[in-house]
């Protein structure tokens, strides 16, 4: 009886992540589809668009931002690992090299997303339009 708590509990524990992910995504896809809306009332209507309002409305997609909030969060992930390894260590010496290797592991996924975020912020400077008179 014991392995049918524990599995029912482990599938209750992920089926609630999956729902809150999905309902996410699902919040985020309708708020944006009234954001647009919106801006397409404004266009039907004929009243002028600010640029502003053009960018508040579409928001940036600009994906080296994310990229390198996500960088920092890794790299700062990867001492905590490492004092944690030493700690783990303290108890058993043979945990120690295995957690520092993880820690190396996500220290090199931090500095991985920070290369890929300067990839990302050039092609975003080499592409970036001027004006959003192409969507009047």
């Amino acid at each position: 009886m014991e392995g049918l708590g524990a599995g029912l509990g482990a599938m209750a524990f992920w089926g609630f992540l999956a729902a809150v992910v999905v309902g996410g995504i699902w919040y985020g896809l309708r708020e944006r589809q009234a954001q647009y809306a919106t801006l397409q009332h404004m266009m039907d209507s004929g009243q002028p668009i600010d640029e502003a309002i053009v960018d508040k409305v579409l928001g940036s997609d600009r994906v080296d931002i994310g990229l390198k909030v996500a960088a920092w969060i890794v790299l700062c992930t990867a001492p905590g690992l490492a004092v944690l390894g030493w700690f783990v260590g303290q108890l058993s010496p043979s945990w120690l090299m295995p957690i520092y290797g993880a820690a190396a592991l996500v220290a090199f996924v931090g500095i991985g997303l920070l290369v890929a975020s300067r990839i990302a912020e050039r092609a975003y400077h080499d592409t970036a339009p001027t004006d959003h008179a192409t969507l009047r």
